[in-house]
């Protein structure tokens, strides 16, 4: 008899495959969060595969700033209609209008702190009680202490002291009423996985991701996209680049990078050859040592 063999991006799939049916097991109303990004769509890919030919069985939740790309907007409405899955979306404006937040103000404002009161309203409006994510250990140093099961307060509230073992894939849901859990299936995965895999499984993507010419700022040596969202400090200029995005957030706080890369295998050797995290662009993550943990705490993706 000849040897079975998994691939590592097979084992990759299989681990998240198996975590994904776990939460429709343990939970009465999961859901995924949706960014738009290439993390969750990756992640809805593999939960179209995990419950295939069925539907997906839970909605998908968009938290919408109102300063997302507009590719990543349309490329979430063709994606939600080729899955034929529900979308809900939390706006952050309506949190605004409500009084639930207060807008920032100033060239530097942004709306990605106001998300984390939206999200938790969104997710208390549907009586969510796990959230499955697409964020990953690699990205960066919060994200890294993450569990797969990141149990949450009634308050939305993660405590990275207080997390719970995970032995042999046994995974804890257990619960108080009012608290919630934070999935995050594919923790394993790198940068470079989720592009081999991407390339593998020919997983369609925004065109953000793919090398384009924009008119861009570069501010604190961060290459900006110029948009209504940005208003420009005095001095800057707006100049036309051939950029790509690695990551993909809000307009006024996702960094673009300088590429060629037009094609899944450019970029596939340009991660390869980078020394730059994926996150090393963004805006937000620079506002503090701690940012990414800070906002985790209150409640964050």
């Amino acid at each position: 008899m000849g040897q079975y063999y998994l691939s590592h991006l097979k084992e990759l799939e299989a681990e998240a495959i198996f975590i994904i049916r776990e939460v429709v097991s343990q939970f009465e109303k999961p859901a995924l969060l949706f960014s738009g990004g290439k993390d969750s769509i990756v992640l809805a890919h593999l939960a179209k595969k995990a419950f295939y030919p069925a539907k997906i069985p839970f909605p998908l939740i968009h938290i919408d700033t109102g300063h997302n790309f507009p590719e990543t907007l349309e490329f979430r409405d063709e994606l939600v209609e080729e899955l034929g899955v529900q979308l809900v979306v939390g706006s952050v404006q309506e949190s605004i209008d409500k009084g639930r937040v207060r807008e920032e103000t100033g060239v530097n404002a942004s709306r990605n702190a106001l998300q984390t009161v939206t999200l938790l309203d969104t997710l208390e409006d549907l009586k969510i009680d796990a959230a499955m994510g697409g964020a990953r250990r690699d990205e960066e140093k919060a994200r890294a202490k993450e569990r797969f099961f990141s149990h949450r307060d009634e308050f939305g509230q993660w405590d990275p002291k207080n997390q719970r073992p995970e032995l042999w894939n046994l995974f804890n849901g257990r619960k108080h009423h009012g608290e919630h859990f934070r999935i995050f299936p594919i923790s394993n995965w790198t940068e470079m996985d989720v592009w081999q895999y991407i390339k593998e499984e020919n997983i369609a993507l925004p065109s953000l991701y793919f090398s384009h010419e924009r008119e861009c700022i570069v501010r604190d040596e961060v290459i900006l996209a110029k948009s209504e969202y940005l208003p420009l400090k005095e001095g800057e200029e707006i100049q036309k680049l051939i950029v790509r995005y690695r990551t993909c957030g809000d307009m006024p706080i996702t960094g673009a990078v300088l590429s060629n890369a037009d094609t899944l295998e450019l970029i596939i050797e340009e991660v390869a050859t980078t020394r730059t995290t994926e996150r090393g662009t963004r805006a937000d993550d620079k506002r503090g040592e701690t940012a990414m943990e800070d906002r985790k705490k209150a409640g964050y993706f």
